[in-house]
Parts: C-alpha cells; structure tokens; sequence
C-alpha cells in the first residue's frame, strides 16, 4: 500500500462526520470539542509513523506536516528513545537484584538524560550501587556542570530541594534523596507492594516526589522484574495532560482528568471503530493509562497548530521543539514480560530480508 492510499484508510472524513454525534453520547457526561477526534487521528498517525520508521521506510515517515515537522512522544510511552534506553541499557543491564535494579532505575530517572548516564559510566564505569560512592558521583555531575553540560533532561522539572536538604547543588540533592531511599530498604518494600498505588504511594512520601513523578517513576520500575503492577489500575494527570484534556472537552460534567483519560483508555476499541480508524497496536498490546495520559500532552500541543483557536487552560500558541532526525540505530526491545519481543525480532528479520 502506498503512503497515499494508506493516508486514506486512516483519515476518512466522510466516517468522523457521520458518526461524531455518538462520541458526545457515549462520554457523557463529559463534552468533546473538536480536538477530541483530533486525538484519535494523532494516535494513529503517530504509531504509524513509528512503524514506518521500524520497518525502513523513506523519510520523511508521516505526510502529517505538523508531525512531520515538530517533536512529539510516540504513542507508547516505552516506545520513546529515553524509555528504550532505560528498559534495554538501564533495567536489564547489569545485576538484576531488587537493590542494583532499583538504584540503576531511580538514578538514571532522577536526570532523566542518556548523556548524563553515559558520562557517569564513562567516569566510574560500572553503574552499581555496590560500587558506589556520593563523592565520586558528585564529582563527576559538578565537573560536568562547571564545563556548562546540560545533566538533566528538560522533559519534567526535577525539584532541586536545596533548602530542605542542606545541599547548595541540585544534583547534590537528588543523591542524597536517592542514598536516603537505599538506606530505607526501599527496593524491598517495592518489591513486597501488592499493587501499584501502593508503591505510588511509598515513592511519594519522599522529598522533592510529587504525585507526576512518584508516577512516572513507579512505572519505570514496573518495567523491571522487580515489580508487576497492572499499568490499568490508576493513573496521575501530568500538567500537560490537563491542559490536553482542556481541549479536548468544552465540559467535563463532573468528571476528573482522571476519570476522563481512564474512560477514553477503555474505549479506544470503539473510539477507532467509530472513527473509521485503523490503529495498529503495539504487537498487540493496546494503550495502557500512561500512553492515553501522554497523548493528552501531546495533543495540547499538536492542537496549537491544528486548532489554533481552541484555548487551552495552559494558554500555550507554539510548539517550541522542532523534530530533529536521529539516525542512530536504537533497536526495539520491551519488558520481556511484556511477550513480545520474539514477535518484534521476527518482524525485524523480515524487514531486512525485504518481506515486507
């Protein structure tokens, strides 16, 4: 199938027309506005770029110009360059005990940054909390630091907690937050959690972890065998999410943001069907509560360009990112849990065999 007809089957107009009146219906009470089939249309043409790519298509690899042209997260949140590196390079990396694991984990989320990972290794080579030691990481992160290198990623704000805990540099902090949680046998109470919210809630009686973080972080950790939390049982609404759902809802009726993002994750069946939309999932695996909850982000800021004069709460007009190719091979791997790596690897032979 060629780019052009393949355009076609994912964006039927005709469909989204005729049967718009049975959203409204089905997410009562909450309101949709026009950005709502929008968010749909996005997921779609997002993971179908994503496939493109994986199956060594010409770039560029979507005809959607603001895709084409702006950054945005992949549909599945372990899909994204960061996520992958953590899953293969981070989790399954190295000793696989609750404490290795877990240290590997929380530090390499406290930055958030391939890079700084990268130099710290290169500095003090194996990553190991058995090797350990605050004064060699800190000065590795102070070194680099003094050199004007960014050390930590600019996706989600890092509290730096200076005041609270005594420390003049943030990266100081976030040691010592992290040599806090070792001392407290934290990867063990992780470990012997009965469920996700749990374990949430364990994170985020910690400084400088709010609800988002203790979030993002518990599903890190899920990635690993440390844990296996069902990713459906709660979700927490980043900023970005807010103001996603701020478009894409003229009234939530009473709703929550989160009630709302777990009502479409559980409808995403019928929402495609009614839309005439064909999502290929990954490798079977639908979209969890994280991946709905980021693709709320991402509509708040594909809608700036698509529906400029639809307001969101966040009040933002432009995409500040621009998509910058990388053509750094980043093979595709998942938790093994997850059964769908072998899948992944067959798919990738044929690709390179020329089947497909």
């Amino acid at each position: 199938m060629n780019r052009k007809n393949q355009q076609k089957t994912l964006w039927p107009v005709d469909e989204v027309k005729r049967n718009s009146a049975r959203a409204f219906a089905s997410l009562a009470p909450a309101k949709p506005s026009m950005v709502y089939d929008t968010y749909w249309h996005f997921a779609v043409e997002r993971q179908a770029a994503f496939f493109r790519r994986f199956r060594g298509e010409p770039y560029p690899w979507s005809s959607d110009d603001i895709i084409a042209t702006y950054k945005f997260t992949n549909a599945y949140r372990a899909s994204d360059r960061v996520s992958q590196y953590l899953i293969r390079n981070v989790i399954y990396q190295g000793p696989n005990t609750s404490h290795e694991v877990f240290f590997r984990t929380i530090l390499f989320k406290l930055f958030n940054k391939i890079e700084t990972w990268e130099l710290l290794q290169s500095e003090v080579g194996e990553i190991s909390y058995d090797s350990y030691s605050f004064e060699t990481y800190n000065r590795v992160l102070t070194a680099a630091m003094d050199r004007k290198q960014t050390i930590y990623s600019a996706a989600y704000i890092m509290p730096s907690g200076s005041r609270k805990q005594g420390s003049t540099k943030k990266h100081r902090s976030h040691l010592d937050l992290l040599q806090q949680m070792m001392d407290d046998e934290v990867p063990d109470q992780i470990a012997a959690c009965k469920s996700m919210r749990q374990a949430f809630d364990l994170l985020l009686s910690y400084p400088m972890i709010g609800d988002f973080l203790a979030y993002q972080y518990v599903t890190d950790l899920n990635y690993s065998e440390l844990c296996d939390f069902d990713e459906m049982e709660f979700v927490v609404p980043g900023p970005g999410a807010i103001d996603g759902i701020s478009k894409c809802f003229t009234s939530l009726g009473g709703l929550s943001e989160t009630d709302i993002i777990k009502l479409v994750t559980e409808r995403q069946r019928e929402e495609f069907e009614r839309l005439g939309l064909e999502f290929e999932s990954l490798w079977g695996r639908p979209l969890q509560l994280i991946d709905c909850q980021n693709l709320f982000c991402e509509i708040s800021k594909y809608s700036r360009v698509s529906h400029p004069a639809v307001q969101g709460i966040a009040n933002r007009t432009r995409i500040k990112q621009k998509y910058k190719r990388n053509s750094d091979p980043l093979p595709l791997w998942y938790p093994p849990k997850w059964g769908i790596n072998e899948r992944i690897k067959q798919e990738q032979t044929a690709v390179e065999k020329g089947d497909k």
